[in-house]
């Protein structure tokens, strides 16, 4: 399911720790009054625990909510803990596939992305 993630839906992720404890209702209520953002709008909201081991991601389809939820056995999360005063952080789909690697959102040494044109 993850791996459909088109690089045309935003991505935010809530910055610092949320208590995941909270389902659906709680993660999308959120999102609405906490971020200022449409839960039903089409774009993944993740979430990290205090001890970044656990994260949740919350995402509308069609009819209904899709909650992801993934349990490190061993090690943590590199979680941002702020984004300069902003509740959320707007990032790419392969800086979440390095979040959920155990890398850091920036990683230095990777290639940039390019957008190809053709030569008129």
């Amino acid at each position: 399911m993850l791996s459909e993630i088109g690089a045309a839906q935003p991505i935010y992720l809530a910055c610092g720790a949320t208590d995941l404890r909270k389902s659906i209702d709680g993660l999308a209520a959120i999102v609405s009054q906490a971020f200022d953002l449409d839960p039903f709008a089409e774009a993944l909201f993740v979430f990290c625990n205090r001890d970044r081991d656990k994260i949740k991601i919350l995402r509308w389809e069609h009819n209904g909510f899709w909650l992801y939820y993934r349990r490190l056995e061993r090690g943590r999360f590199r979680w941002p803990t702020s984004a300069r005063d902003a509740q959320t952080l707007l990032v790419e789909p392969r800086q979440l596939r390095w979040l959920l690697d155990g890398l850091c959102l920036e990683q230095r040494r990777a290639h940039a992305a390019l957008a190809a044109r053709a030569a008129i």
